[in-house]
């Protein structure tokens, strides 16, 4: 089997400075991370902002060293072939950057296909091609710092794709877009590599729905180390077993979900505050668990505005794992546990 990348008990640890007083302290971004990417997937790296994904692409496009273990791309060492990795890759990343604002569209695209040595002739076809594939046909003549948001992001998209790399990264590519761009790049991504079966796309995310919807395999990644890696389909499956819960409630008290938690049946519980009410997601052991829940919340004077039993998602997976909601780990770690997403 061909894999476009293979990592090998990869970790990364940042020495952070300490002062006269304190010794210098380590960030541990990777732990013994060990993956295999096929030729041809779109493989996800699911996981909170501070998780290392960030971290583990930038190993990968040859941009950072590991501390231990080693990856390789295309069957080229990330340390020692660097070289031989770059003209065969690239990378965008969401809410980078859009080139040089005072250059047009055209002009951004054709001086970054310069650096991968195209001519400007094949430059100028995939550079109307992809324009307008992604809708932009009509702002290739625009100033980029003319550009909305969205538009230069999907300027960005573009950039990677331009070059027809055999591996593509994309990190967090719809950070920051609306509902309608995002749906465009997402749409843009699968139908490419659609289109090019024998080319790679690693894509980093913290939406659930983005994993969902674009990946062939999905790893999942917290605090470092992978979780679970699997397709997500087969993710799921491994909580079909259980009931799953989704109750919106009020008041909003926190006390309550403590008592919740010591329910037998209660596997996971996670709660979360909304302006006026609160949702409690639940996963359960059995369906007849919801009766003692529901008396529970009867109890504490807790009114149910609605309650339904729903398929497992891929945020119910990252709550079994983890034990919290993906947006818990975010609002609980504000970065602090790694200096890399």
């Amino acid at each position: 089997m061909n894999f476009a990348i293979q990592t090998n008990h990869l970790s990364r640890i940042y020495k952070i400075r300490g002062n006269k007083k304190n010794a210098a302290k380590e960030l541990i971004a990777l732990q013994d991370v060990s993956l295999e990417v096929q030729q041809g997937e779109l493989f996800g790296l699911l996981g909170p902002n501070g998780a290392g994904k960030t971290t583990l692409i930038k190993i990968l496009t040859t941009l950072l060293a590991p501390t231990a273990g080693n990856a390789l791309v295309c069957g080229y060492d990330v340390v020692k072939e660097a070289h031989k990795i770059r003209p065969i890759i690239n990378m965008v990343s969401g809410g980078e950057s859009s080139g040089y604002g005072l250059l047009t569209v055209r002009e951004n695209l054709w001086m970054f296909a310069q650096f991968y040595g195209l001519s400007s002739k094949e430059a100028n076809r995939r550079i109307r091609e992809l324009l307008e594939v992604v809708g932009l046909a009509d702002r290739i003549n625009t100033k980029s710092s003319d550009l909305s948001t969205g538009l230069r992001q999907k300027m960005n998209i573009v950039r990677g794709f331009l070059t027809d790399p055999q591996v593509l990264f994309l990190d967090e590519p719809t950070l920051g877009l609306d509902v309608g761009a995002s749906r465009d790049v997402r749409r843009f991504i699968r139908q490419w590599l659609d289109d090019h079966p024998e080319r790679t796309i690693l894509l980093t995310t913290h939406y659930m729905a983005e994993a969902e919807e674009l990946c062939d395999r999905v790893a999942i990644i917290n605090q470092g180390r992978v979780l679970a890696c699997d397709t997500p389909t087969s993710l799921k499956h491994r909580l079909q077993r259980e009931a799953i819960y989704h109750l919106e409630v009020t008041p909003v008290l926190n006390h309550y979900s403590d008592d919740l938690k010591t329910i037998q049946g209660v596997r996971k519980l996670v709660l979360r505050p909304r302006d006026g009410y609160a949702i409690l997601d639940l996963i359960l052991d059995q369906d007849e668990t919801i009766a003692a829940i529901v008396n529970s919340l009867t109890e504490n004077q807790v009114r149910i505005i609605s309650l339904q039993k729903r398929e497992p998602t891929l945020e119910d997976v990252f709550v079994d794992l983890v034990g919290k909601s993906m947006e818990d780990v975010e609002r609980g770690s504000n970065g602090a546990n790694h200096s890399e997403g």
